[in-house]
């Protein structure tokens, strides 16, 4: 298949572009007077011009009236409105022709917003931190949508260039720089890729196509045709735009973003293509490639074979896991975590992957989920933070904020001794102060007054009191920043050392990581003492005891045979205080079995 957009010749440019909604196209390149595109047939337009180099700014123009970027522009440097300008994906020279990717039990992954994760808020400035990652335990840098979106400050869902990264960022090259760099360090690369709607500014593509449909709607704005009348336009928009990644970018793995939004009733489910057609380019050049999907339904069906009638994918996040725990933490009962009261709920998020297995929802309002105790490990991504947990509160305020220094210690020892993949969100290793809010910086202020609005609407849900941070305010985007110096001090330097330590035995111990996951054990006494066996084909057993209480509290009963402490979140060597208490208030200790 011929790739849309602007395709670099040795003497031109082909201009290449799915316009049924037009009558005519036209190009004007640097300027100069329009030039036609000729129709080749089921809405597709096309030209070469001689002489076009890389560098060379161009706009479509359409039914000779309106000028508009390229909708497979792969760089839009003067942002959503402006000129697209032509790329070379060959000029960058490679260094990671070595580096294979990891399996799926081996991801430990790390997300990142690029805006706030460095001063720079650009991707080359993350690359003097790859090694700190990497040291960590880290193996998959996951970056939060960097398509371009219009103004400097997003989220990045609400891009409208899929196929550009954010010229703020530092464009394509300042990515290609900092997948290579990761990959030098052994470091995978994931992309969190937005195709349940796209933003509502600087958004052309309805101009161009039936992108869109009005059969089903979004909570961010119309549905995308996947499955209507000219539906093969989105389909291929997307499947390139995945293809592209890959081949041009060399990214390692996709995190599909609210895919319940996604509505297609084709035969060949949409997610199922790009799925299939990833791993296709990425086999091309000896690579692997996940496809993990982000969607609040907990249907096996997405991880399930396409042969077992499932959509093929890798991998879910569990938000299960994150709402039990942080409701046991907090007391929080508003929202969604008003459905995280029942003692089994978190046991059965660690041991089985899914707390809602179809029992009824109040929050919901009917059924939610399906069975997951057979499935895999490698199947569910789980976490104590995310860029929704955090920056969806009012405030945007992280965990540690909320609970106390022990408590963050026990939630990552139930994280890690999980049978799943474990995500973390920028900074919890040393428990970040800053907060992360949503902001945005549309240049349209219709768009900036209706947010505020429906986030206030969105909070009344939960009810959480206080002030809202103003999304458009540029304070808002600063003060999300990270303050990386804070890793400096002493505790903090504690609580990293032991998300290091857990990271080393996830991968060195053959009881932990996600194989396994049938034989694990979660059970928890009247006290509120949680204890999470762990085991392995060959025998070895480990045992985490947690107690979730402010209270100290004893320890359960061990049967023989003897048992050695390997890990305790109360060490000193962890900011803890050392004392020989039975149960320390929100103490952990991780317990090997003597064979």
């Amino acid at each position: 298949m011929t790739a849309l957009g602007a395709s670099l010749l040795d003497n031109g440019v082909t201009f290449r572009v799915w316009a049924p909604r037009c009558r005519s196209v036209d190009v004007t390149v640097d300027g100069r007077p329009p030039e036609p595109l000729a129709l080749r047939g089921s809405g597709l337009f096309e030209t070469t011009l001689e002489g076009v180099a890389e560098g060379a700014r161009y706009r479509y123009r359409l039914d000779s009236e309106r000028y508009r970027p390229d909708p497979a522009s792969r760089s839009q440097p003067e942002g959503v409105h402006g000129p697209s300008v032509v790329i070379d994906p060959n000029r960058f020279v490679w260094t990671d022709h070595e580096f294979p990717g990891h399996a799926a039990p081996d991801l430990i992954v790390y997300e990142i917003h690029v805006g706030t994760f460095t001063a720079a808020g650009t991707f080359e400035g993350i690359i003097s931190h790859v090694a700190r990652l990497v040291e960590l335990g880290v193996t998959a840098l996951e970056l939060m949508p960097v398509a371009e979106f219009p103004g400097s400050r997003n989220w990045g869902y609400d891009g409208v260039h899929l196929f550009a990264p954010q010229s703020t960022y530092g464009g394509p090259r300042g990515l290609r720089r900092l997948v290579d760099a990761c990959h030098a360090r052994g470091l995978s690369v994931f992309l969190d890729v937005v195709y349940n709607h796209l933003g509502p500014e600087g958004n052309y593509l309805a101009e161009y196509g039936p992108y869109f449909t009005d059969r089903h709607s979004t909570p961010w704005g119309p549905g995308v045709n996947y499955d209507g009348p000219g539906g093969e336009g989105a389909r291929r928009h997307v499947v390139e735009n995945g293809r592209m990644w890959v081949r041009e970018f060399h990214i390692d793995g996709f995190r599909l973003d609210a895919i319940h939004a996604i509505r297609d009733a084709s035969p060949r489910h949409i997610l199922t293509e790009f799925a299939e057609a990833v791993r296709s380019e990425a086999a091309q050049i000896g690579r692997r490639v996940h496809v993990i999907a982000e969607s609040h339904d907990n249907d096996r069906r997405l991880v399930l074979p396409v042969s077992a009638g499932g959509l093929g994918l890798d991998a879910v996040w569990s938000d299960d896991f994150h709402h039990a725990l942080h409701r046991a933490l907090t007391g929080e009962t508003t929202g969604y975590y008003v459905d995280f009261g029942a003692d089994r709920h978190l046991e059965r998020a660690i041991a089985e992957g899914f707390a809602f297995q179809g029992e009824p929802s109040e929050y919901w309002g009917r059924p939610r989920g399906t069975p997951s105790a057979d499935l895999p490990g490698d199947r569910f991504v789980v976490f104590l933070q995310n860029h929704d947990q955090i920056g969806n509160r009012s405030q945007g305020d992280r965990l540690g904020t909320l609970v106390p220094f022990d408590a963050l210690k026990l939630a990552a020892g139930l994280l890690f001794v999980s049978p799943a993949v474990p995500l973390l969100f920028m900074g919890e290793e040393y428990a970040e102060t800053a907060r992360f809010q949503f902001f945005t910086s549309f240049l349209d202020k219709r768009l900036t007054e209706a947010v505020r609005r429906g986030r206030a609407e969105e909070f009344k849900r939960f009810a959480w009191r206080g002030p809202m941070s103003d999304p458009d305010s540029p304070n808002t985007f600063v003060s999300s920043r990270l303050s990386h110096s804070l890793a400096s001090a002493p505790r903090r330097r504690g609580l990293r050392e032991y998300y290091r330590r857990w990271l080393t035995l996830r991968r060195t111990h053959p009881a932990l990581g996600t194989r396994g996951k049938e034989l694990t054990r979660v059970t928890r006494d009247a006290s509120g003492v949680l204890t999470v066996i762990r085991a392995s084909a060959d025998g070895n057993e480990l045992r985490l005891v947690a107690n979730l209480t402010p209270k100290t509290q004893f320890m359960p009963p061990l049967a023989p045979p003897a048992w050695r402490v390997v890990l305790d979140s109360d060490a000193e060597s962890f900011g803890g205080t050392g004392a020989a208490a039975p149960l320390a208030p929100y103490q952990c200790l991780l317990l090997e079995a003597q064979r």
